[in-house]
C-alpha cells in the first residue's frame, strides 16, 4: 500500500488487487471523503509484478495512474 496526495491536496491509498478475469488493478481509496473508490487498469501480468510497479513509482506517476482510473465497481 502506498498513500499519495492527489493534485487537490486529497490524501489517497493505493493498493495492488486482481479482478476476477485476472487483470491486475490499482485501487484508489480516498481518505476523509465520502467518495467511491476508483481503479486503474495496470499493465502486468501478476499481482507481484504490479506491487512492484507500485513501489517504484513516483507519486507523479501515482497521480496519472488516478487520472486514468474510473469508478471501482462494487458487487
Amino acid at each position: 500500500m502506498r498513500r499519495f496526495a492527489g493534485v487537490d491536496g486529497t490524501a489517497w491509498d493505493v493498493v495492488v488487487g486482481r479482478e476476477s478475469w485476472g487483470t491486475v488493478v490499482a485501487i484508489f481509496v480516498p481518505l476523509g471523503r465520502e467518495e467511491a473508490p476508483r481503479q486503474a487498469l495496470l499493465e502486468t501480468s501478476s499481482t507481484e509484478e504490479g506491487l512492484r510497479e507500485l513501489q517504484a513509482a513516483s507519486e507523479e506517476e501515482l497521480r496519472r495512474w488516478l487520472n486514468r482510473s474510473t469508478l471501482k465497481p462494487m458487487e
